[in-house]
C-alpha cells in the first residue's frame, strides 16, 4: 500500500513518516513544503491514501494563508477526482478554524474544500481539528509553548508566561499519530465508519500554561535533586518524554554523589515521590555492611557481580538464617521489618549491589536501628 503525505518535512509529518516506515508494510510518499506542482500530481497518481498536512501558519504576508491552507487542498481534491480512483484523504485542520480570523478562515476553507466534493471524494474524507500539538521535534519559539518551555528551561533560558491561569488544551505527538494511523488501519482492514467527517484525537488533556510550565521546571530540576515524578502514564508521561527530547547531548548524562570509605562505596540513584528510592553500594572482599533492622521500611537487594551472604537474625526470639546469591545467578532478597540483617562479600573480587528502597530515606525518621546479626 503507498501512502502519501504531505508535510512530510513539518512537526507532525516527521513523526508521522517514521512511525508508517517502521512498520515494514507501506511503502511512504512524501511530500514536502519546495516539491513543485508537478511531484504533487505525481504523487497522488501513485497513492493509495493522503494524510495531508501540509499548511501555512506563520507566512510573512497574510495571504498566504489562503493558498496554502485552502487553495492547496483544493488542488488535492482536483487531482485525486481526476486520478478516478477512490483514494482516502485525511486532513489536519484546528480548533482555530471555528473563528474568525485570516488563519481560521483559509482552515475553515480547507476544510470546505473536501466537504463540498466528499460525494465526487469516494474514497472517503477525514478532517482532524487538531488543539496544541506537542512532542518530540516542535519547533520551539514558534507555535508551542510546550516546545518553548522545553527548549527554555533545558538551556537555562528565561521564559515569559503572560497568565499562568490561562487554559491550554493538548494532544501529544504520539496520540495523534496513532490516531491517524487507526483510520489507515480500518480501511485496511475494510471496517466501516461511524458517520461524519470529522475524527477526534483519542486522548485530550486540559490543563494551564501555569502547570505546563511547573512541570517541566521540576523535570529541570529533579535531575539534580535525584527525584522523578510519577511519568509513567497520562500528560506527565508526555511531558517528560517531550523535555529529555529538547536536551542536548552534552546533557544526556549527570553526574552522582559517591561517597566512598573502607568498606567500599555507595551512592543515592533516583528518588520517588511514591515508590521509594533506588541506590546502590559496593564492598571490598570479606566487608560487611549493614548490621541493623527497621520497622516499617522495606529494602531490595540484587548483588549484581560478586558473591554475597545476607545474614538475619529476629530482633526478639535470635533466631538466624542464612543464604548466599551471586551476580551469576540475579536473585532479589528482601529485607524482613524486625529482623536485622547485613551482607558480606565472600568472593574474591569487589561486590556491586543494586539497592531498593520503598521509602526516601529521612534523616529525621531513619527506621534504621543498628544491631548484631
Amino acid at each position: 500500500m503507498r501512502v502519501l503525505v504531505t508535510g512530510s518535512d513539518g512537526f507532525i509529518g516527521k513523526n508521522l513518516c517514521v512511525h508508517l516506515r517502521q512498520r515494514g508494510d507501506l511503502e511512504v510518499l512524501c511530500i514536502e513544503k519546495d516539491d513543485t506542482d508537478a511531484q504533487l500530481a505525481a504523487s497522488i497518481d501513485r497513492a493509495d491514501f493522503i494524510f495531508h498536512l501540509a499548511g501555512v501558519n506563520r507566512p510573512v504576508d497574510p495571504a498566504e494563508f489562503a493558498i496554502g491552507n485552502r487553495d492547496l487542498t483544493n488542488k488535492i481534491a482536483e487531482l485525486v477526482i481526476n486520478s478516478g480512483r477512490a483514494i482516502p484523504i485525511l486532513l489536519t485542520s484546528s480548533l482555530q478554524a471555528q473563528l474568525e480570523n485570516p488563519y481560521a478562515i483559509s482552515k475553515r476553507g480547507a476544510e470546505d474544500a473536501l466537504l463540498s466534493r466528499v460525494d465526487q471524494l469516494s474514497g472517503g474524507v477525514h478532517i482532524f481539528r487538531l488543539p496544541n500539538v506537542f512532542g518530540k521535534w516542535c519547533r520551539p519559539n514558534y507555535n508551542s509553548a510546550v516546545a518553548t518551555f522545553c527548549n527554555n528551561i533545558s538551556r537555562g533560558i528565561p521564559i515569559s508566561i503572560h497568565d499562568p491561569a490561562s487554559p491550554l488544551t493538548l494532544v501529544y505527538i504520539d496520540d495523534v499519530v496513532g490516531s491517524f494511523i487507526s483510520i489507515l488501519d480500518t480501511y485496511k482492514s475494510k471496517t466501516s465508519f461511524v458517520d461524519g467527517p470529522y475524527r477526534e484525537v483519542s486522548m485530550v488533556y486540559q490543563t494551564t500554561v501555569g502547570e505546563v510550565a511547573t512541570h517541566i521546571q521540576h523535570f529541570h530540576d529533579s535531575r539534580r535533586q535525584l527525584s522523578v515524578d510519577a511519568v509513567g502514564n497520562g500528560l506527565l508521561r508526555a511531558l517528560y518524554s517531550t523535555y529529555l527530547s529538547y536536551l542536548q547531548p552534552a546533557e544526556f548524562s549527570y553526574p552522582l554523589t559517591k561517597h566512598v570509605d573502607p568498606r567500599g562505596e555507595f551512592a543515592e540513584v533516583l528518588k520517588t515521590a511514591n515508590y521509594g528510592q533506588f541506590s546502590y553500594f559496593t564492598a571490598h572482599p570479606g566487608i560487611t555492611r549493614g548490621g541493623h533492622y527497621h520497622h516499617t521500611k522495606n529494602e531490595k537487594f540484587l548483588v549484581v557481580r560478586g558473591r554475597a551472604r545476607f545474614g538475619f537474625r529476629h530482633i526478639l526470639t535470635n533466631e538466624t538464617f542464612q543464604l548466599e546469591t551471586s551476580g551469576s545467578e540475579p536473585q532479589v532478597v528482601d529485607t524482613i521489618p524486625g529482623w536485622a540483617h547485613d551482607i558480606t562479600n565472600i568472593g574474591d573480587s569487589e561486590l556491586i549491589v543494586m539497592l531498593w528502597a520503598n521509602e526516601v530515606f529521612d534523616r529525621s525518621k531513619p527506621d534504621t536501628i543498628s544491631h548484631n546479626v
